[in-house]
């Protein structure tokens, strides 16, 4: 059985300078630039480079990726609207829908949805405590699991990986 990588990216600090802009529309805050940066640099450090990203289309989930882009040159990108606001279950089912010949994923997105969404899955890994207690901006889980896309299931997953900016600067 072929391994399948998973990575849940939060998107990185969004900025609340315009109190006018609705949700969807909030850029990224400075902070939050420098963080997706430095998550950049650690995944091309790391050799992390998924097959395939799909992110959200809200602006600052936008913004995140547009940052960490140039340590994925080969990735093939998808902006989906379905995924700002999705659930974790929702989040789910759109994995699910993967095709089985793309072995690592890339989530660009939001929470508390990418972190409970990797709660429900990982159910074993170093990380696991503190992905429990927080998933904080520009944060980046990785998750691997020995089964198709179609059957990732609940606990299915290992979490190898948890990666906070902070950790970075």
């Amino acid at each position: 059985m072929t391994v399948h990588t998973l990575l849940l990216l939060r998107h990185a600090k969004s900025s609340w300078d315009d109190s006018g802009l609705a949700d969807h529309e909030r850029p990224l805050a400075p902070r939050g630039r420098r963080a997706a940066k430095l998550i950049a640099e650690h995944m091309r450090s790391t050799g992390v480079e998924p097959e395939l990203v799909l992110c959200s289309s809200a602006v600052r989930a936008r913004e995140t990726l547009d940052l960490v882009r140039p340590a994925l040159p080969s990735s093939a990108v998808s902006i989906e609207d379905e995924l700002y606001a999705a659930s974790a279950e929702e989040l789910l089912t759109r994995i699910r829908r993967v095709s089985d010949t793309v072995g690592s994923v890339l989530v660009v997105g939001h929470n508390p949805d990418l972190q409970q969404l990797a709660l429900l899955l990982a159910s074993r890994g170093d990380g696991l405590e503190r992905l429990e207690a927080k998933f904080p901006t520009a944060a980046l889980a990785t998750l691997t699991f020995a089964a198709t896309w179609s059957r990732v299931a609940p606990g299915g997953a290992s979490l190898d990986a948890y990666v906070v900016p902070r950790q970075l600067s």
